[in-house]
């Protein structure tokens, strides 16, 4: 197979699935490990995509994650179940940290009879939490345009003056490989500080944030228990790693 035939494959193949194993480009092209990095190694100095460990991904930048708008109106019922779950977790008298995803979104009305305290970072979150009457405190900082979320030296260090009980995050991608993971930097700081502070940590992911890779890793799986909504292919090789809970209707 000609060079430029592999490496149309190779891109047609990360399209598709957004994160592609060596091994699994391996098997598509009949090529060897070896042309296969190769390979990779010419698309990456090209621009058309991502090296992560053991593989490829799509190409990614802060600006290529979705808004929040895009991440509400996705999987909207899987992320009910999720939240809804996550929210039977906390107790009255908890202090919570609830980061600026949209899955953590949806939490929020199931806790409206909670005696709690909230910190968080999403400035989409702050009607509904002021609207059930919850204790709020948001943080200072730099406001993505669109995601809302602040982010920032000045959220980080306003963030680092709080204790939790108990955190609640968002993710863009859940690998065995890479942990979790999230297109921002900055983002991704506050989610790690978040979940150092915390005693007891979740990880709020719907089934189609398994087996892919943003660009920036938050934590490893044994930081944080997930809750997800359906068991995925290699389901068992996560929960090898950390505290997988699987929600049903």
């Amino acid at each position: 197979m000609l060079t430029p035939e592999r490496h149309q494959i190779i891109l047609e193949t990360i399209k598709k699935h957004h994160t592609v194993k060596l091994k699994e480009l391996v098997k598509q092209t009949g090529a060897s490990e070896s042309t296969i990095r190769r390979d990779l190694d010419q698309l990456e100095q090209s621009g058309q995509l991502r090296r992560v460990h053991g593989g490829a991904s799509l190409k990614q930048s802060a600006s290529d994650e979705p808004s929040m708008g895009e991440k509400v109106s996705k999987h909207h019922e899987e992320k009910e179940l999720i939240a809804a779950h996550a929210a039977s977790l906390v107790e009255h008298g908890d202090c919570l940290f609830i980061d600026a995803g949209s899955t953590t979104y949806a939490m929020i009305p199931y806790l409206k009879d909670k005696d709690i305290i909230v910190v968080t970072n999403g400035l989409n979150h702050l009607d509904v939490l002021t609207e059930y009457q919850i204790v709020t405190y948001v943080l200072g900082g730099y406001v993505k345009h669109r995601t809302r979320a602040v982010i920032g030296a000045g959220a980080l260090q306003n963030l680092q003056q709080y204790r939790f009980d108990k955190c609640f995050m968002g993710t863009n991608g859940v690998s065995l490989e890479d942990g979790f993971t999230t297109p921002d930097p900055e983002e991704a700081s506050i989610k790690q500080t978040a979940l150092h502070l915390s005693k007891s940590r979740y990880v709020l992911a719907d089934s189609s944030k398994f087996e892919q890779v943003s660009f920036t890793k938050f934590a490893d799986l044994n930081e944080a228990e997930i809750i997800t909504e359906k068991q995925r292919r290699r389901f068992r090789e996560f929960q090898e790693k950390t505290n997988v809970k699987v929600v049903t209707p």
